[in-house]
């Protein structure tokens, strides 16, 4: 890391032994201005209920709301928060060529116990002054999330330490599913699961229901706690989802659920009945890709769940 006030070595001389260009010692992200940041809300409000609306059909929905809007306007801001329509179709999600693409191993597959299938996503919550990444791992079978991070970047680090805060309680699934995306298809991502042994299913390209489960839990995520908050910064956007997530885990019944929460579900597991989740059930679809955060600061934070942020 870059030291400005180092004693010994220059902020030149750093940036030589780093192979940086200077400039990038200077740079300062802008914020966002209110207008795009206005609009990114619009969008993540109207794709939240509506995530197969592509562009052309975003934009129109937006001028009937009353947006001075044009699609090419609507298009690059689309693609600058990673959202896609989800319906079938090629380059859904953002991989990397150079990384290794996993089967998707649940096609069919009866998920009838805690630790059967675990799965994680990303999705940006938003800020008053910008936006950030959430991630989370959740127990497909009880909806119990194992462990969240918060990020202004969109690299695997805090994918990864999310994974090994999930792995950290002792339990790990027999299979572990996500998408495509870079962060998930990682040497530093699939190491944790190859080290652990578990099984590691990916998301075909198009699939909309593949992985539904963590799909339904932004959903919930955004309409229960982020949009009724409209949250001042990353200190209360911490705070509120961490109070949103122990009361999600220890109090919210599910009627998917038979009206259990997701603590009693995961650690007091019922005997399999007929409520049991196929992987590729006919649900209605709530997706949402990984979108792309615009700080007000340039300096990165990653924030752990199990920490005090101050």
């Amino acid at each position: 890391m870059l030291d400005p006030d180092h004693a010994l070595v220059s902020l030149r001389r750093q940036c030589v032994l780093l192979g940086l260009n200077r400039s990038t010692a200077y740079y300062r992200a802008r914020p966002v201005s209110p207008a795009n940041l206005a609009l990114a809300e619009s969008i993540d409000e109207q794709y939240t209920r509506t995530p197969f609306f592509g562009a052309a059909r975003m934009t129109a929905q937006l001028k009937r709301e009353g947006l001075a809007v044009n699609v090419k306007r609507v298009r690059r801001m689309m693609r600058s928060m990673g959202l896609s329509a989800i319906h079938p179709g090629p380059r859904l999600s953002r991989s990397e060529r150079s990384h290794p693409v996993y089967p998707y191993l649940l096609r069919g597959v009866r998920v009838e116990r805690p630790d059967q299938v675990w799965s994680s996503d990303i999705t940006y919550i938003r800020l008053k002054r910008g936006f950030v990444y959430l991630t989370a791992v959740l127990d497909w079978r009880s909806r119990y999330v194992l462990s969240w991070e918060l990020s202004n970047t969109l690299d695997s680090a805090f994918c990864v330490e999310a994974l090994r805060r999930a792995l950290s309680g002792g339990r790990r699934p027999e299979v572990f599913n996500s998408d495509q995306g870079s962060q998930f298809t990682s040497a530093s991502f699939t190491g944790v699961l190859k080290e652990a042994g578990i099984a590691i299913s990916m998301d075909g390209r198009g699939r909309v229901y593949d992985n539904i489960f963590v799909e339904r839990l932004w959903r919930t995520v955004k309409y229960e706690e982020v949009y009724l908050k409209h949250y001042e910064g990353v200190d209360e956007a911490y705070s509120g989802l961490k109070r949103y997530f122990a009361f999600y885990n220890r109090l919210r019944p599910h009627q998917s659920l038979n009206w259990r929460t997701p603590e009693e579900e995961y650690f007091e597991p019922r005997e399999a009945s007929g409520n049991v989740q196929t992987a590729d059930a006919a649900v209605t679809a709530v997706g949402l890709r990984p979108p792309c955060v615009t700080a007000s600061s340039p300096t990165r934070f990653h924030l752990k769940s199990t920490e005090q942020w101050s």
